[in-house]
């Protein structure tokens, strides 16, 4: 994959599976995932849930669970260094420092009986090699930064006494403390109010475009990373099914599953009047073999093919590709 700024990608994914071991046997979570991300550029990774997002994530960082997780093949290159082929030492020195991850739900990864400060500067001072005094004044820095009011007497304040959204502005710092390369963003506002997801979803697109970061974000919601991203990727049954600018996918849908999400949440511009429609049926069992394409049974486009053949992605028009048996003007008909 080359990158559209000239050189290589920040990050490269190529072909990424991953199995789940459970109770009825092995989970295929992720299924062939492939995306690449350039320096500064925000991608936004949507499905609903059990598609593949998370655990994408969490193999990108080395987190998946130990004895139950397992990564099939596939490779994932941050800044030209295999992510597959570090040791444990390697991967411990990259997070936080390059890669930093923004859990959905501050309140279970935040500490509740450590305060503040001293959560921001454990990681300083492991990843910079900072003095207390200087660790302590760049998490002043960093709380200043995400908007927390009086950052040098919150320091001292444990989680709980932090409003949700605020809770979340110090998840944002602890992420940004190192000034890493890329963030994950892993749902960042499903714990929130609308007011509040707009100001967290601002805040972050803000720090991008000044700190130069390049941003994943995985949501299950087309509103949230339609005015946060530069490109978006659909996720369906633990691979992608349509990627592209994200104005150009969720302007012109083509592939099925995308006109369903689409179809299925009030219109994005709020302009127009239709009728909400759910998508019929529910999600593949990933636990078994799938033959064809795994959409076929919730699609109204269904055709033979689909039953014989899982279509790889391909391009329908420039950045812009989808995985579908069926022609993209047929699709395209129905938005």
């Amino acid at each position: 994959m080359v990158s559209l700024q000239g050189g290589e990608p920040l990050l490269t994914v190529r072909d990424l599976a991953v199995d789940l071991r459970q109770r009825h046997g092995v989970v295929h979570a992720v299924r062939g995932l492939s995306y690449s991300l350039d320096r500064g550029e925000a991608i936004g990774i949507v499905g609903e849930s059990g598609s593949g997002k998370t655990i994408s994530s969490l193999a990108l960082l080395g987190l998946l669970p130990a004895g139950i997780s397992r990564v099939v093949r596939g490779s994932m290159l941050f800044a030209g260094r295999d992510i597959m082929r570090m040791q444990d030492t390697e991967l411990r020195a990259l997070r936080g420092a390059q890669i930093s991850m923004v859990f959905q739900d501050p309140l279970s990864s935040l500490n509740p009986v450590m305060m503040i400060g001293r959560q921001l500067t454990e990681a300083i001072r492991l990843h910079l090699e900072l003095s207390a005094d200087e660790a302590c004044g760049r998490a002043i820095e960093m709380l200043e930064l995400v908007g927390i009011p009086s950052p040098e007497r919150r320091l001292g304040d444990y989680p709980h006494q932090f409003s949700g959204g605020m809770r979340q502005r110090v998840m944002i710092a602890m992420a940004l403390s190192c000034r890493p390369d890329l963030i994950v963003a892993d749902e960042p506002t499903t714990a929130l109010d609308v007011t509040i997801q707009a100001q967290v979803l601002d805040l972050l697109n803000r720090l991008r475009h000044e700190l130069g970061m390049a941003v994943i974000l995985i949501s299950h919601d087309l509103g949230v990373v339609a005015d946060t991203t530069d490109r978006i990727a659909i996720m369906y049954a633990g691979r992608i099914v349509e990627t592209g600018p994200t104005r150009q996918v969720l302007g012109a849908p083509r592939h099925p599953y995308t006109i369903g999400l689409l179809r299925s949440i009030l219109p994005l511009d709020g302009l127009r009047r239709r009728e909400l429609a759910a998508i019929k049926g529910a999600p593949p069992d990933l636990s078994v073999d799938i033959t064809g394409c795994p959409f076929r049974d919730r699609c109204a486009w269904a055709i033979q093919e689909c039953a014989e053949i899982d279509p790889p992605l391909e391009p329908v028009a420039p950045r812009h590709t989808v995985a579908c048996c069926v022609k993209p003007a047929e699709t395209a008909e129905a938005t």
